[in-house]
C-alpha cells in the first residue's frame, strides 16, 4: 500500500508538497476574462465625464433661472438685462452680467460695493461657464425677435431673451436621449 506522499510529487527541494504554480493556459483564461471586463467596464467611464457635464449644465440652468426670477421679484418686475430698469430700451449682455453679478438698486442701477441705495444682490459671483463649450459669454435676444433653436456659433455660452426669461445653453449636441441641449 502507497503512502499519501508517495502519491505527490516531490519539488526540487525535497518536500513532497504539490506543485501549485499556474498553468499558461490558466493564466491566458485569467488575462482573457480581464480583458472582456474592461471592455464593458470602460466605456462607462468614459460616459461619466459628459454626463457629469450634462449634470452640471442642468444645474447651472436652473440656478441662472432661479436668480433670474428672484432678480425680477426684488426689482419691480422687470428681468436683469434691461439698462436702469426700463423695459422700452434696448436689452444688452453687459446690463445682464452687471445686473446679475454686481449689488444694484430696486430701479436695476448697478454697484461693485452694497450699500444703502445698493442693497440687492448679487444674484451670481460670476457668470458660470457653459460646460459644454467652455464659454461665458452672453447672447441677448431683443424685444420681439424669437428665441433661436439652434446653436448660435462658438462666441457664446449662454443664449437670454429679457422678455420672456428664457435662458439657454448655446449648443450643437444633443444628450443622451437625443434631446438638444439648446431645448432644456
Amino acid at each position: 500500500m502507497k503512502t499519501k506522499s508517495q502519491h505527490l510529487s516531490p519539488r526540487r527541494d525535497g518536500n513532497p508538497r504539490r506543485n501549485r504554480a499556474f498553468t499558461l493556459i490558466e493564466i491566458l483564461i485569467v488575462v482573457v476574462i480581464l480583458g472582456i471586463l474592461a471592455a464593458i467596464v470602460i466605456p462607462q467611464f468614459s460616459n461619466a465625464s459628459h454626463v457629469a457635464r450634462e449634470n452640471s449644465l442642468k444645474d447651472d440652468l436652473r440656478y441662472l433661472r432661479t436668480q433670474v426670477a428672484v432678480f425680477k421679484a426684488q426689482h419691480r418686475d422687470v428681468p436683469p438685462g434691461y439698462p436702469a430698469g426700463n423695459i422700452a430700451s434696448t436689452p444688452s449682455s453687459a446690463d445682464f452680467v452687471a445686473q446679475m453679478t454686481q449689488y444694484s438698486s430696486d430701479r436695476c442701477g448697478v454697484s461693485a460695493a452694497g450699500s444703502a441705495s445698493y442693497p440687492l444682490g448679487p444674484y451670481v459671483q460670476k457668470m458660470p461657464i457653459n460646460p459644454l463649450n467652455n464659454l461665458n459669454a452672453v447672447l441677448i435676444i431683443d424685444n420681439g425677435q424669437a428665441m433661436p433653436k439652434t446653436y448660435q456659433g462658438p462666441t457664446y455660452g449662454w443664449i437670454y431673451k429679457p422678455q420672456t426669461q428664457e435662458i439657454v445653453a448655446n449648443s450643437d449636441q444633443k444628450d443622451g436621449n437625443g434631446v438638444a441641449y439648446m431645448d432644456y
